[in-house]
């Protein structure tokens, strides 16, 4: 193993200051933070659902301030372009008179992007995101320009039932490592809410980290450790979101069109890892799988017309599954 038992240790304890720097300003949260920060550690995108005016976007700009990571905002609207996210070849004029282009980069380019109501642009324009989100690339006109490193595309969208939403490629929520539920605050977080926004009282925030060591710490989640016996259980748990998987409830069977890829069985996996280091250990438990379950494959299950007619949930299906699986040796 490359890195030691102590430096898993620190590791684990910068990310908790992390975590407490961004709960100076972000009022409760607990679990839409984490999950964004298992994201971030595990080299991935995240995709946090809610309504509008809980928080989302400042969630992910006060991470990105705490990371001290350089951070864009694209505000999606139905007529933007894929060309206002990406950026564009305009003719500039030298010295002496000759014209030329030059690529003008688009917000994409920074460390950490906010796609903010991602689901109120076109498919068209949602679908500039995906080789950057994918590879990590953007292809302009031929020409291939690569993103900053690290490279984080952290979307917010409203429930798809909302007026002016157009749901999301099936493509490209596959892109997103989790899928994030932001709920609404309790009595006792909107006391505080009030407190901390209406009053003179300014907060500001340390820079916990920087690129530098969040890089390091991704490398770190990937030289975590996963048995056999954990992998062969994550295994079970995506083959069992098949319909007609051998492992399927009579629910799944009934209710759900389509399970979990191949890429639902990374996303377990790396998010298990990072959570693993959050907690300074460097190997996955099968709490830590249980754990990620739902952030990884809710969005990677879609219900038939009768599961939606009925109004039944990804989320308790899933729950239905994880009951249902006996570790290392399927259902």
């Amino acid at each position: 193993m490359a890195f030691s038992e102590q430096q898993y240790s620190e590791m684990s304890q910068e990310l908790q200051q992390v975590k407490q720097e961004i709960g100076k300003f972000i009022v409760g949260q607990e679990e839409s933070i984490q999950f964004t920060l298992y994201a971030i550690l595990a080299d991935g995108h995240a995709l946090l659902e809610g309504l509008p005016g809980l928080g989302k976007t400042m969630l992910i700009r006060t991470i990105s301030e705490v990371l001290d990571l350089s951070f864009s905002r694209i505000q999606f609207t139905p007529d933007l372009m894929p060309t206002d996210i990406t950026g564009t070849n305009i003719i500039e004029r030298t010295e002496s008179g000759k014209q030329h282009f030059v690529f003008q980069e688009g917000p994409l380019f920074s460390q950490m992007v906010l796609a903010d109501e991602i689901n109120r642009a076109t498919p068209k324009t949602q679908s500039a995101l995906l080789e950057a989100m994918g590879e990590k690339t953007v292809t302009i006109l031929g020409d291939t320009k690569k993103m900053a490193k690290p490279f984080f595309v952290l979307a917010t969208q409203n429930p798809i039932e909302m007026e002016g939403t157009y749901p999301l490629p099936e493509a490209q929520m596959d892109r997103f490592l989790c899928k994030i539920l932001v709920p609404y605050p309790t009595k006792k977080e909107l006391m505080e809410i009030m407190k901390r926004t209406t009053g003179s009282l300014e907060v500001e925030l340390d820079k916990v980290m920087n690129s530098e060591n969040l890089v390091l710490a991704q490398q770190m989640v990937k030289e975590v450790l996963v048995a056999d016996e954990m992998m062969e259980y994550a295994v079970n748990l995506v083959v069992a979101t098949h319909p007609q998987g051998e492992f399927a409830l009579s629910d799944v069977q009934r209710f759900v069109m389509y399970g979990s890829g191949p890429r639902g069985l990374q996303s377990i996996i790396k998010l298990a890892k990072a959570r693993a280091v959050m907690q300074g250990r460097f190997h996955v438990s099968i709490a830590d799988i249980k754990s990620v379950a739902k952030p990884a494959l809710r969005h990677r299950m879609m219900l038939n017309y009768e599961g939606e007619a009925e109004g039944k949930s990804v989320d308790d299906l899933i729950d239905s599954i994880l009951m249902s699986i006996q570790q290392g040796v399927g259902l």
